[in-house]
């Protein structure tokens, strides 16, 4: 499974789990029950990550959000925010564009244009704020 793949498949439970109040592991029970979405140890850990930092995450993004309120911002824009913004300070050998650039990438596939627009400016402002990385190799 592809890396794209792999973070397409961590939105999906993330979206998931946004609408249920289940834990991670029975979502994967869930998701192994009916074959999809495929989930391995990176998905996991992207999705495991990204829900026990919701709430730093969520700052970040009502820190650069006209809306200063992360409840009036779609499921679908938020999580793939919080997936990005997670990346990028949580999992140093991913490259700040990599994280950017996939999280626009999964947006022009499950959100509204406009809302891609939203998700680049907000995660384009979050990452000119942040010092410059050093080059960390492969980006995972």
């Amino acid at each position: 499974m592809t890396k794209h793949e792999c973070r397409e498949n961590a939105f999906i439970l993330l979206f998931e789990a946004s609408l249920r109040d289940d834990d991670p592991e029975t979502l994967y029970a869930v998701a192994e029950e009916v074959g999809e979405p495929v989930i391995n140890d990176r998905v996991k850990s992207l999705v495991e990550g990204v829900l026990s930092h919701l709430e730093p995450l969520d700052a970040v993004i009502a820190s650069y959000s006209q809306t200063r309120a992360v409840s009036r911002i779609a499921k679908v824009d938020l999580i793939l925010m919080r997936m990005a913004i997670y990346e990028i300070g949580y999992v140093p050998s991913t490259p700040v564009n990599v994280a950017v650039s996939e999280a626009v990438s999964l947006s022009e596939k499950y959100a509204y244009r406009e809302d891609t627009a939203f998700i680049n400016g907000v995660l384009g402002a979050y990452t000119r704020s942040l010092p410059p990385r050093e080059a960390s190799g492969e980006e995972t």
